[in-house]
């Protein structure tokens, strides 16, 4: 006979689903370490890592990367994207183009999100979308030459190979294992896209990306231990700045934008530069915000400040939670989460397959920034981490974190995002061991 419990939540499951919600919250709360050193310096670490990435990752990457994915999904011809990109694309192709423009971004995981967003909802079959998600953050350039410089050339090159092969490999496996959904989804989009009266020529459209997607990285330009790279960082807001007016030129040209809206911005631009040279996410912020306020007056570009809003909107908060969580959890790098790191460095001080695989899941859950997961990695090999285990987290840490899986499921849905997940951390970890024990 059924406990009346039972039988009560049989009765109605919502409301004992939310009883049950409601009691877990409580005794969680309830029995939560608070006073303790770890728990506090914990919740410390996890508003500190939030703070500093709304500071250095906000304005200045996912900003301009919502401004990207608004435009592809509103100047980016739907016909081009299924030519090439599409479920029925040539597959060396599709996944050709894919790889190599996320090898051109050197942008994080989170910063990828809504780039992801805007090319899969625009009618990118999902290997092709996959493949530019994994290498956005995994294939990049400058990061494989700083891992070779500081942690040797061998798992420079093996990274470079590995993260190559991951968005190769990767991408073709969700398309074999979504096949069928995939070609029902690609004649939906058929359907669904005609030629759109006075789109504008591919050059244009291209030079219009090309720019924005030159802010978006040069904006970004991290200062690191090579005299060319540091030249570049000591330049990177006039860099910036050109690009920008030259976007305003080929707004005025092109898509016919007032010059002197456009005259009046850079004016406002210009006066924050001056008045507060120590902040340049100033004069940033008031550039986007100027470009989107003279869109959305404008009928036929309001749907762009629309769709980036759109993007923002779907992706901050989940973003913000996780790193949050993560910060909680794990730290900044350098600093101690409610995890100890002496557990870490335990746990993967050896070539064994299970050293590997936590190695793999642990860079799946922790956020890095761009080029910041090469220091991580020195100072776990320097306390004992094997080669195996470090390459597992260079391949896992990059494209995935916890920030990016939240928000991920938003566009994929659950299922998606867990084979994409643990495909990730299974090649991680196979390839980690396999160079581990073998060279």
């Amino acid at each position: 006979m059924p406990h009346p419990l039972l039988k009560l939540y049989r009765a109605n499951p919502k409301q004992g689903n939310l009883l049950l919600l409601m009691l877990g919250g409580f005794f969680l709360v309830y029995f939560m370490p608070a006073g303790t050193e770890r728990f506090d310096n914990a919740v410390l670490e996890a508003f500190r890592l939030t703070n500093w990435y709304a500071r250095e990752h906000v304005i200045l990457c996912l900003l301009p990367a919502f401004l990207i994915a608004g435009a592809m999904a509103v100047y980016i011809s739907q016909g081009a994207v299924m030519r090439h990109l599409g479920p029925q694309a040539s597959k060396p192709v599709a996944f050709g183009v894919a790889s190599v423009s996320g090898t051109l971004l050197a942008v994080c995981s989170c910063t990828v999100l809504p780039l992801f967003g805007g090319i899969y909802k625009r009618g990118a079959g999902l290997g092709a979308a996959i493949a530019f998600l994994y290498s956005g953050p995994a294939i990049n350039v400058m990061a494989v030459v700083v891992t070779a410089k500081v942690l040797g050339a061998e798992i420079g090159i093996a990274r470079a190979v590995g993260a190559i092969l991951f968005a190769l490999v990767i991408g073709a496996i969700m398309h074999f294992i979504y096949r069928r959904e995939e070609a029902g989804r690609s004649v939906t989009n058929s359907r669904g896209f005609s030629a759109e009266a006075g789109e504008k020529p591919v050059g244009v459209i291209a030079t219009f990306f090309t720019l924005m997607v030159g802010i978006l990285v040069f904006a970004n330009w991290a200062p690191a231990d090579s005299d060319i790279w540091m030249q570049i960082h000591a330049w990177k807001w006039p860099i910036t700045a050109s690009l920008a007016a030259a976007l305003g030129l080929l707004l005025v040209w092109r898509w016919q934008w007032p010059l002197w809206s456009l005259l009046l911005l850079a004016a406002v631009i210009a006066g924050a530069a001056m008045a507060f040279p120590a902040v340049p996410e100033l004069p940033f912020v008031l550039g986007i915000a100027g470009l989107m306020l003279i869109a959305v007056q404008r009928e036929q570009d309001r749907e762009w400040a629309d769709q980036s809003w759109a993007f923002a909107k779907q992706i901050v908060p989940l973003l913000l939670a996780g790193v949050f969580v993560a910060g909680f959890a794990l730290g900044r790098p350098g600093h101690e989460g409610i995890i100890p790191s002496e557990w870490v460095a335990l746990a993967v001080g050896d070539n064994s397959f299970i050293s590997t695989l936590l190695a793999a899941v642990l860079g799946a859950l922790m956020y890095f920034s761009t080029l910041t997961e090469v220091p991580i990695v020195e100072a776990l090999m320097g306390a004992g981490m094997g080669k195996g285990p470090a390459l597992a987290l260079l391949l896992a840490g990059p494209a995935l974190s916890l920030p990016n899986m939240l928000v991920l499921r938003t566009i994929l849905g659950t299922e998606k995002t867990l084979v994409y997940s643990a495909l990730v951390v299974v090649m991680a970890t196979l390839t980690g061991f396999i160079y581990g024990n073998v060279w």
